[in-house]
């Protein structure tokens, strides 16, 4: 009997343009989770706090400060935030709008993840990646599936 490799078994390759497509969706998605985690945790200080620096969003976020300025620039860019000298970062109504989406997509998330049995702490956790990447088909699939 001839010995097979190991990887005589996987799958075949996707079609370059297929494949190319996937990885281009992950990179979209890497590229927007940056906007959607600022987005949330702004509109979330502002929320419990009334204010959101950037000193605050930087710490929160793990990242330095240049980094956190970089990124609210961005923000203010694409018009989902405004900001005021010594008075912080505030969202836009776009960028509101956009903050209850992505926390709308992390609970949903969550309770899968929960519904199929993962422990609430590390749910939360591995929800702050699977939100940024998961497609608005498979959210939907999500919450048919938990409202059986």
């Amino acid at each position: 009997m001839k010995h097979q490799e190991p990887h005589a078994c996987a799958a075949e390759l996707p079609a370059e343009a297929e494949q190319a497509l996937r990885f281009e969706k992950a990179r979209s998605a890497q590229a927007g989770a940056v906007l959607e985690d600022y987005v949330e945790l702004i509109d979330d200080l502002l929320t419990n706090g009334g204010e959101a620096r950037p000193t605050d969003i930087a710490r929160r976020l793990g990242v330095s400060h240049a980094t956190a300025i970089k990124s609210i620039a961005r923000l203010k860019r694409e018009g989902l935030a405004t900001s005021k000298l010594y008075r912080g970062v505030f969202l836009t109504p776009e960028g509101r709008a956009l903050a209850a989406r992505v926390r709308a997509r992390h609970r949903l998330v969550v309770d899968l993840l929960v519904a199929v049995g993962v422990p609430l702490h590390c749910a939360e956790l591995d929800a702050e990646g699977i939100e940024h990447h998961v497609s608005d088909v498979a959210l939907d699939a999500f919450s048919r599936f938990l409202k059986r």
